[in-house]
């Protein structure tokens, strides 16, 4: 019966273990010292060995001649546990056994002595899964074992375990494989099974299998079926890296603001049985690679694909700004969280879509900068054109001359109008933002009072309009009436006396003798 390659070729002693020498050499350290634990917690990513090193620790702690704290793979007792014709190596899957009876029954069964070897060995996978009373009812056990029994648990979930079993464990913890290393020991497999795989291959399978070696193996399994020799091409076919062509033609679609075409391919691929939550992931996935290009000096060993999409990639994040690409990614992560919990799921990604293709539509800070920065892209590029108004045609030479000599006063007028200040009228101070401005750095309390206030000019006096009646008393300090006279003068180049500005509608409906008293003060 054929065996897949990562069970065929799943490693035996430490030294086998690939990538977690910082685990292994201390393991066997300890076996060979006999200072072992009674109770060892394993956690990490899939496909890194926590399970692999469980059994090595099994086998290593009962077996007749160990060789450098590893097992010798020879003796009774290591193919015993390796068939399977010993029963004192017990491993329990804890999805699917994680009530208390099974704890309990678990309790009761380790007070016996084992029948083989040594150590009665528990290996409990995926022990996050116990439930609450399950692990009160390991706690005792886990503390305090019998002399005969050791405890192994594995986790891919970490923080899903009570600081109780953390505190009552050695913590091992596996790191992500490299993908140099996954590539040595997929060579070497290849080389045994009489596979030709080429260095490109490897390196890919490496990069796919993002730090799990035993996905490395599968993916190298199945590859091996399409054909013996194993080229990328192989590699990304057997993976499903090829045939992503339509993500590259949605995000230019995107980046011209093009709905309609972009509305049509989601439809076509709709009508392909594509899942449309999985686009989206896709489409996050593919804006990922432009920013990992746009932000990384060296992107290729973050990116997985094809030589050929890597050069799709760098033209792509060349149209498409830094900015941009966050945007979308941030939409498409909302679009995602929405279609997962929607009974439509096409027309939620496709209004996601439109979103990110007509930048317009949206009202937020994201959208408007998309806008902005779509605009100084047009100005930089000198694509655009200035339209003039039409001018009606003018049949006389004298109206022409007379409409100059009407206009020529206006803009003059308009030039000076600071100038020619009517004293008994109260003009809008147009530059009082800038002197607010000046005001937040000089005076931030005074600024906090200020609020939304506004200011007018009559004459040589800036009059401050403010509904903050706490304003009346700030003007009057000192401090704070140099602060925007400083302010004034640094804006405008004059100087100008302060008052408080008070409309007429204010003034008629005052009635208070010691108001009018104030507000003439202040005038």
């Amino acid at each position: 019966m054929y065996r897949v390659l990562y069970r065929k070729w799943r490693p035996q002693t430490f030294a086998d273990v690939v990538g977690q020498e910082h685990i292994t050499s201390t393991l066997s350290n300890e076996i060979e010292t006999g200072k072992v634990s009674h109770a060892y917690l394993f956690t990490g990513s899939r496909g890194t060995g926590k399970t692999t090193c469980a059994k090595i620790l099994s086998k290593a702690v009962n077996c007749l001649h160990p060789v450098n704290g590893n097992p010798c793979n020879e003796c009774e007792i290591c193919r015993g546990i390796d068939d399977g014709s010993i029963l004192d190596v017990i491993e329990i899957d804890a999805a699917s056994n994680n009530g208390v009876d099974n704890i309990r029954d678990l309790r009761e069964e380790a007070n016996y002595t084992p029948v083989h070897t040594k150590y009665r060995v528990y290996i409990i996978d995926e022990v996050h899964m116990l439930s609450i009373g399950a692990f009160n009812a390991l706690l005792k056990t886990l503390e305090e074992p019998p002399e005969h029994v050791k405890f192994i648990l594995a986790t891919t979930e970490i923080h899903k375990l009570p600081a109780t079993i953390l505190s009552r464990c050695q913590r091992f913890d596996f790191h992500r494989i490299t993908p140099e290393s996954i590539k040595e020991r997929l060579k070497y497999v290849a080389e045994q099974e009489s596979i030709v795989l080429e260095d490109d291959a490897a390196l890919l399978i490496a990069r796919i299998a993002d730090g799990a070696m035993r996905d490395a193996l599968s993916i190298l399994d199945r590859c091996s079926g399409i054909e013996n020799h194993i080229t990328s091409e192989t590699v990304s076919n057997a993976a499903g890296l090829a045939g992503k062509s339509y993500l590259f033609e949605l995000v230019d679609n995107i980046n011209e603001n093009n709905p309609s075409e972009v509305l049509s391919l989601i439809g076509k691929l709709h009508n392909d049985s594509c899942d449309m939550e999985r686009l989206c992931s896709e489409l996050i996935n593919h804006y990922r690679n432009l920013m990992i290009i746009k932000t990384v000096k060296n992107p290729k060993n973050l990116i997985i694909c094809t030589d050929n999409d890597f050069k799709n990639y760098n033209k792509q994040a060349e149209k498409t700004t830094l900015y941009k690409i966050l945007y979308c990614i941030s939409e498409l992560e909302n679009t995602l969280s929405i279609i997962k919990n929607s009974q439509n799921k096409r027309t939620d990604m496709e209004m996601g879509a439109v979103k990110l293709s007509v930048p317009n539509i949206s009202s937020d800070n994201s959208a408007l900068i998309s806008r902005i920065e779509a605009l100084e892209k047009v100005i930089k590029s000198g694509t655009f054109s200035v339209v003039k108004r039409e001018e009606k045609p003018v049949e006389k030479e004298t109206e022409k001359s007379e409409e100059k000599a009407i206009e020529k006063p206006k803009i003059n007028q308009r030039k000076n109008e600071t100038q020619n200040i009517n004293p008994d009228e109260d003009v809008l101070f147009l530059q009082w933002g800038d002197v607010m401005e000046n005001i937040n750095v000089t005076d931030k309390p005074l600024i906090g009072i200020l609020g939304t206030s506004s200011a007018y000019i009559r004459g040589d006096f800036l009059l401050i309009k403010c509904d903050n009646p706490v304003f009346s008393q700030f003007i009057r300090q000192n401090n704070h009436a140099s602060a925007i006279k400083k302010a004034v003068f640094d804006v405008t180049g004059k100087k100008y006396r302060l008052g408080i500005y008070k409309s007429d509608d204010s003034k008629k409906s005052s009635s208070d003798p010691l108001a009018e008293l104030i507000n003439k003060i202040n005038n």
